[in-house]
């Protein structure tokens, strides 16, 4: 598959910052479910999980280290080229999923027996909600399935956004709004 290039605005979603694709970008890209991508940010490699936004689309989380080499801001519009991977990394464990697994042998040894592609949609189910409850018991949830031979996570549209500081219902939040030096300012000399 060749690249695919294209310019994007890096934006602000509360204190996240992100690169959402635009249509024509994401349309070439072999799912409107999450993918794992390699390419370069404003000249500078990464590699990294492009998120669905709800809609159709994708973002991409936006990293201090990819800022700081491209020397990008919020507000600015940076040159992007992106390849989808065929083999997926390892996702990060979450810390109560490692605790969880530490004591259920038989749900461990078939999460290790899994495609890396189906951690992660596991690990985006569990990680969906705000509330710590709801939480607990999709990771109760998740070991049940697994003892039973469940291999994949059926249970949500992988085509949503599941990153709840960023999504509401499954859609990708709208940026917010940027505030301006003199408007600071003002903000500021108002609390004073």
């Amino acid at each position: 598959m060749p690249k695919i290039r294209f310019q994007a605005k890096v934006i602000a979603i509360g204190s996240q910052t992100i690169l959402r694709l635009p249509d024509a970008a994401s349309s070439k890209l072999p799912s409107r479910a999450m993918s794992m991508v390699e390419g370069t940010f404003k000249g500078h490699a990464f590699q990294a999980p492009l998120e669905p936004d709800g809609t159709g689309s994708h973002w991409l989380r936006v990293s201090n280290t990819m800022l700081k080499a491209a020397s990008a801001e919020v507000g600015d519009s940076v040159s992007v080229a992106l390849e989808p991977l065929t083999v997926w990394p390892e996702p990060k464990v979450p810390a109560d999923l490692a605790e969880a697994f530490a004591s259920d042998p038989q749900a461990r040894r078939l999460w290790m027996d899994i495609t890396p592609l189906a951690r992660w949609d596991w690990i985006r189910w569990i990680g969906s909600t705000r509330n710590r409850d709801t939480r607990a018991i999709r990771i109760d949830k998740t070991l049940s399935k697994l003892r039973s031979g469940k291999r994949a996570a059926c249970c949500f549209n992988r085509s949503q956004c599941t990153d709840p500081s960023m999504s509401r219902n499954g859609v990708l939040l709208e940026p917010t709004p940027a505030r301006g030096k003199s408007e600071g300012r003002q903000a500021r000399s108002r609390r004073t």
